[in-house]
């Protein structure tokens, strides 16, 4: 049925976009800017396990895991030396989004002079035949993708909530201010939230290079499709952010039910605007802690 089709297809791209808009969430809630370069850190992390696993040779799984690590250093890094000065000459968020906009384009630069312009793959799993489940085709490498999503996206949940580190992050998220006078160190949550959301941003970057290939400008719509799920459920909010990336995923794809498939990005754009002209908090959102 080409009803489940789309819902089989809507969760796998929701899944994917789910990542990257935690991530961007962590970011925004710890720092209160807009990461723009969020989508090209992730396709630093798909080109980090494409020189780890294809160009060094090394076993896939150390590979991911060491793209994955080195993808949050590299977010780190560029907080220390970019954002973090910003923020301390007191830079106003217009200010931080233009440097994330260089940022953006900085890093796609480097990947396009170091990799090449030309496509890149991982050839990890074979393309294998799907299986049908109540009439829609799914491959198994769809579903380790959906798996490994949902599982991380779980984990994540239980660490900001049942954590007593996660819990600090939630704090200065609510409202900074208080959480500083708490005695929370703001900084470390920063560092802390900017090391995981680009570790996130590595994940979804390896995954999406697992089933696509992989190349230095990618990172422009990852941003806008976690920005948009971000949006769309409230960017101040975890589980707002996974829950707008899923509605994001569905939307796109029952909407090429009607539309030609060159609709799909349209669509995200139109959600974006709908969305920060009539509902700009979200689903979820609050207005808690947010600066002018």
């Amino acid at each position: 049925m080409i009803f489940n089709q789309l819902l089989i297809n809507g969760i796998i791209a929701g899944s994917i976009y789910a990542l990257v808009a935690s991530g961007f969430t962590l970011i925004y809630s710890a720092t209160r800017f807009i990461h723009f370069a969020h989508g090209a850190i992730a396709a630093a992390g798909a080109y980090l396990v494409y020189t780890f696993f294809v160009l060094l040779g090394l076993n896939f799984y150390l590979a991911s895991f060491l793209a994955v690590l080195s993808t949050a250093l590299v977010g780190l890094f560029f907080f220390a030396i970019i954002y973090r000065p910003l923020q301390k000459r007191k830079s106003s968020n217009a200010i931080m989004l233009i440097a994330g906009l260089g940022l953006m384009i900085l890093i796609e630069n480097l990947l396009l002079l170091i990799f090449g312009a030309d496509v890149k793959s991982l050839n990890f799993l074979e393309v294998a035949r799907g299986k049908e489940i109540f009439g829609a085709i799914i491959t198994p490498l769809q579903m380790v993708i959906v798996a490994i999503s949902v599982l991380l996206l779980i984990f994540l949940q239980f660490f900001v909530k049942k954590t007593k580190f996660g819990k600090k992050m939630l704090a200065v998220a609510d409202n900074p201010e208080l959480a500083d006078t708490t005695g929370i160190n703001a900084k470390v949550i920063q560092y802390a939230g900017f090391g995981i959301g680009s570790a996130l941003a590595g994940v979804a970057g390896i995954l999406i290079g697992l089933e696509q290939n992989i190349e230095p400008v990618m990172g422009v719509m990852l941003i806008v499709k976690g920005f948009t799920g971000a949006i769309i459920g409230g960017v101040t909010s975890l589980p707002g952010a996974i829950l707008g990336s899923y509605l994001l995923g569905l939307s796109e794809n029952f909407g090429i039910w009607y539309l030609p498939s060159g609709y799909k990005d349209a669509i995200a754009f139109g959600l974006l605007l709908i969305f920060l002209l009539v509902k700009p908090n979200g689903i979820l959102g609050i207005n808690k802690g947010v600066r002018e």
